[in-house]
């Protein structure tokens, strides 16, 4: 789709992931309103992470194995619904923002094999898209045809999703400047041809266990979406803003 923008609202950005169920609700009050200023009609999608969400559930039950004991489903449901809880503060923040968002359950439509979507009918999307609505997936379990169920990160939903709507741009937002190499420092540029000597030393946005990979997996998926990525932070007032309009280079950009 011309124009099309997809943005990810990292969970470590919208939560304090040591403080489990704690929102930002300062830092969400704020992108929500940066998107508005900035959309200016230009078609967008909108993901996010689940921060300290559902990952407590999923760490618990071991969510990411798939089912491995009698408890499984019922950490399934508990994720689904931790996941859906934030979805919907999300949603609410962009309505009040001024934005017309609309909820796209992972759970309730796709099915995958092995952690990966393979089948997500996608016409809904597509027409909320062409009518003017922001349609907001966001990470959540996944019925998996080998393993029971899994869980798929907002990059693995990119991924899928980006085959099929073609973005002009990705935009995911998280709470430092873009890549940190081991040393703490940006990488300003990531590419399928240097990314085999910078994977070692990529380290996690934050300090704690990440059930969707952390920040490795992060930019492996993002190297096969097909369309430009940029890895920017969203703790720093204007700087989203600053990106929808068309600014590049306020990060890590990712090139596949």
């Amino acid at each position: 789709m011309k124009n099309l923008i997809f943005v990810k609202l990292g969970g470590s950005l919208i939560t304090d992931k040591s403080k489990p169920y704690t929102i930002r609700a300062d830092v969400i009050k704020r992108v929500c309103r940066e998107i508005r200023e900035a959309r200016k009609g230009k078609p967008l999608l909108i993901g996010h992470g689940g921060g300290s969400f559902p990952h407590v559930s999923a760490k618990r039950y071991e969510t990411h194995k798939g089912v491995i004991n009698k408890k499984s489903w019922e950490g399934f449901v508990k994720v689904q619904n931790d996941a859906a809880k934030l979805n919907r503060i999300i949603i609410s923040s962009l309505i009040e923002a001024g934005e017309k968002a609309i909820s796209f359950q992972p759970s309730a439509s796709c099915i995958a094999r092995n952690d990966h979507i393979i089948e997500w009918y996608t016409k809904p999307i597509e027409t909320s898209l062409s009518e003017g609505l922001i349609p907001v997936p966001y990470g959540d379990v996944c019925l998996d045809l080998k393993k029971g169920f899994c869980i798929i990160s907002t990059e693995e939903v990119f991924r899928f999703l980006a085959k099929k709507l073609k973005p002009e741009r990705v935009i995911m937002v998280g709470k430092t400047d873009g890549v940190l190499d081991s040393e703490g420092n940006v990488i300003k540029e990531i590419t399928k041809k240097n990314f085999g000597g910078i994977k070692k030393s990529l380290m996690s946005s934050d300090g704690v266990a990440d059930v969707t990979g952390g920040m490795f997996l992060k930019v492996k998926k993002a190297l096969e979406m097909g369309a430009e990525v940029e890895i920017i932070n969203g703790l720093e007032a204007g700087i989203l803003k600053r990106s929808l309009l068309g600014e590049s280079g306020l990060g890590t950009i990712i090139r596949g």
